[in-house]
């Protein structure tokens, strides 16, 4: 397991994610992005098969795009609801009529609430206390309900490449997983257990860049721009025989677990 020792107060406490809210979650070319229609395409998919519908919290959910999507695309399916203690990113959330509560996961009480589904996109890397999290996941869900987790995937072909370089290896992410440490974490939580695992997601440019750069740390502007252009990318007409060969190549990582992210779902037993 690859993970940051010591960790800055402000990584741990949330505070560090309260100030980037308007510089950089809140840049024009990050909230474009992220709400624009492919942003979240593979997350939804894989949600949607497993969670047709029911209550979904998402766990650290920023500006709200994922649970936006749910909402828009699939109205009267699911009862969503957001937690994050970024408040900036929650107040842009709020005003897309997302529901959001303001404080830290751990510390929140949610009385008799339970849920069908908890996600965390993003998230889990970020935090000091992995373990607690998902454990309180898991007494939060319904019998049989389902935790949703994705994490950077440190044995990727991007990390193969570049190690260092790589510009996910940097101060926010404070827990490194592969496919094999990523179960191992999973299965410490006694009430979950695995039903699906796969590696997804696959950005050339990222490598390209990175490649070609001196690996100091890119800058919030410069990954929100690159969100932007990728983003931009997936949505041009011109390009799919670009993308599909793009997705071809994504399909082969996947199979390897080399892909730049890799995913678990969780199911909870008993009650």
């Amino acid at each position: 397991m690859v993970f940051a020792n010591p960790i800055e107060e402000g990584l741990a406490s949330g505070l560090f994610y309260d100030r980037l809210a308007v510089p950089f979650y809140l840049s024009p070319d990050k909230v474009e992005s992220d709400y624009s229609p492919v942003r979240f395409a593979r997350e939804l998919k894989l949600f949607r098969s497993f969670c047709p519908n029911g209550s979904v919290l998402d766990v650290g959910c920023s500006t709200g795009a994922f649970l936006f999507q749910l909402k828009t695309r699939f109205d009267g399916d699911y009862e969503i609801a957001g937690i994050d203690v970024a408040g900036p990113a929650l107040d842009y959330a709020e005003q897309k009529g997302i529901p959001v509560l303001r404080e830290s996961f751990l510390r929140s009480d949610f009385g008799s609430k339970r849920f069908d589904a908890i996600t965390f996109w993003a998230v889990i890397e970020h935090l000091d206390k992995p373990g607690e999290f998902l454990a309180k996941a898991a007494s939060l869900l319904r019998p049989s309900g389902l935790c949703f987790i994705l994490v950077p995937n440190l044995s990727s072909l991007a990390v193969r490449l570049l190690g260092a370089k790589y510009r996910y290896i940097f101060p926010q992410h404070l827990n490194y997983f592969n496919p094999t440490t990523l179960r191992l974490f999973a299965a410490n939580t006694p009430r979950l257990r695995i039903v699906h695992t796969t590696s997804t997601h696959f950005n050339p440019i990222v490598i390209w860049q990175d490649w070609r750069g001196s690996g100091q740390f890119v800058a919030d502007e410069s990954r929100a721009k690159l969100l932007k252009q990728t983003t931009a990318y997936k949505q041009n007409p011109i390009l799919q025989p670009l993308k599909l060969g793009l997705s071809i190549v994504e399909a082969l990582l996947s199979r390897c677990n080399l892909a730049d992210n890799i995913v678990v779902v969780l199911q909870k037993v008993g009650l």
